[in-house]
């Protein structure tokens, strides 16, 4: 039951203090990281229109997927608590024993599709919220009326949506990698303990 508690402890830790930087204003824009890039058919929109003098509309369309991104993540807490609160003795036991991942690909297993199912209404209201549509409609009907360009029509909200996902499974397991190589990230001696097991 230690074995389960302290990985519980451990993994509420880690998701309250990299869920919460994600949420922040900017938290995705801001962190290199998991910064939400334009995807590839995107990007060649974003440089003709640098080319043809609106890099502040590609900047402003850029940030607000962003943004959204970060509104979304508001929506995961909950869900990584529940699995966290379901995980069993042995699933405590194997991601505690298991590959320097293994709690993040636990987390990705059992949330994904509850995530994917909460993020993408929140990221499309907040692309809604912030006028993000409205913005990136203007930016591709703009692309497509250069000349001799192939015309693009992505799926922002779903491709935001994945974004966000990635993101916050990458941040969860940089926290992982803290708790099982740095003594000094595990903050109480349940933590200590638990980890010490792994270290053997």
């Amino acid at each position: 039951m230690q074995i389960a508690s302290g990985l519980k402890e451990a993994l509420n830790k880690g998701i309250d203090k990299e869920v919460t930087k994600l949420m922040a204003p900017d938290g995705f824009y801001n962190d290199q990281m998991v910064k939400i890039l334009l995807p590839n058919d995107l990007q060649k929109v974003d440089q003709t229109l640098r080319d043809i003098g609106l890099g502040q509309l590609a900047d402003e369309g850029l940030k607000l997927l962003n943004t959204a991104a970060s509104d979304a993540v508001k929506e995961a807490k909950p869900i990584f608590v529940d699995a966290i609160t379901s995980m069993s003795f042995d699933d405590a036991k194997n991601i505690l024993l298991g590959n320097a991942k293994a709690a993040t690909d636990y987390l990705r297993q059992k949330t994904s599709n509850s995530l994917y199912q909460k993020f993408k209404p929140q990221v499309s209201q907040s692309l809604k919220k912030v006028n993000a549509d409205k913005v990136w409609n203007d930016i591709i009907t703009r692309y497509n009326q250069v000349p001799f360009v192939q015309k693009v029509n992505p799926d922002l909200t779903d491709y935001v949506t994945n974004k966000a996902m990635e993101g916050v499974f990458k941040k969860v397991g940089v926290e992982e990698q803290k708790i099982r190589t740095d003594i000094g990230e595990r903050s109480s001696d349940l933590l200590k303990k638990v980890f010490a097991l792994q270290d053997k």
